[in-house]
């Protein structure tokens, strides 16, 4: 298939990037610079210039490409603003082609809120955190529109070699710090490494039948004391840790910073029952970061 992706040199992307271009499909990838030219080159993708916020530049792409996977995503004040003029200028285009273009929306797992001891699925209600309640909101644009043939994937949080949602802690072990903990030490976290995500991702996007909201969850919630404990293991860390309020974290890093301290649990039935999605990475114990 024709593959355009936009956030493709992401963490996220980049994997997703990897993991479609092994499996023989064309991809190419929005890139803003010289290095994010070469970084989707080396990966053998053909790098697209433009920006996401002015989609005039690269929305043409739309009307000779089989799919559109939409993964680029930042924690800045812009981000809704840019998705949604994205979002908008792809559906005006997919309209005008004589069949439905496959798009995979990226959403996630603080979509659902705090769920404490429900477990959420697809059939749960979306309460997203107030910074990106616009993405409930693209999302329902997209899987509404007859132009489409759309799937909305919820990754849960997403480690991988080095690091990802682990980041903070490996830091502080690594230099002997406490380990900051966000509102509490047995809050849950839903967890996938980043290759699992990105097969699921491949999955969907071979399957366009398969439309709607599709969670992407290996592990349901794994509290936050587990993972630590974990980590000051691989790091002779003492695990000594520090707890700060949901008040302190938004004051210091912004109103983003809620979704680490959601206490939440997720599951995948629908992925693995219907796309047949396996993952390699069932315990985040065995796995490298």
């Amino acid at each position: 298939m024709k593959v355009l992706i936009l956030g493709g040199t992401g963490s996220i992307g980049t994997a997703v990037t990897r993991e479609l271009v092994r499996s023989g499909h064309q991809v190419t990838g929005l890139s803003r610079s010289a290095s994010s030219d070469r970084r989707l080159g080396a990966m053998g993708a053909r790098p697209l210039r433009g920006d996401l916020r002015r989609p005039e530049g690269w929305v043409q792409e739309v009307a000779s490409t089989d799919a559109l996977i939409q993964l680029a995503a930042t924690f800045g004040d812009g981000m809704a603003a840019a998705d949604t003029t994205a979002i908008t200028a792809i559906l005006h285009h997919a309209a005008r082609r004589p069949e439905p273009l496959r798009l995979l929306y990226t959403g996630g797992c603080w979509l659902y809120g705090a769920t404490g001891d429900r477990i959420a699925n697809e059939a749960s209600p979306l309460r997203p955190i107030k910074p990106f309640a616009w993405m409930q909101e693209n999302g329902q644009r997209v899987l509404a529109s007859p132009a489409l043939s759309a799937a909305m994937v919820h990754p849960a949080m997403v480690y991988h070699a080095s690091g990802g949602v682990f980041s903070r802690y490996l830091e502080a072990a690594r230099s002997a710090r406490p380990f900051e903990i966000w509102g509490s030490i047995t809050t849950r976290w839903p967890l996938v490494h980043r290759s699992d995500l990105a097969r699921a991702y491949r999955l969907l996007l071979e399957q366009p039948q398969l439309t709607g909201h599709f969670n992407a969850s290996a592990e349901t919630g794994v509290p936050v004391a587990d993972i630590t404990a974990e980590i000051a293991r691989r790091h002779a860390h003492d695990a000594s840790y520090v707890v700060r309020s949901l008040k302190y974290v938004l004051t210091k890093h912004g109103a983003w910073a809620e979704g680490p301290a959601l206490d939440q649990q997720m599951e995948s039935g629908k992925l693995r029952r219907l796309a047949g999605w396996q993952v390699k990475h069932s315990n985040f114990r065995t796995a490298h970061f």
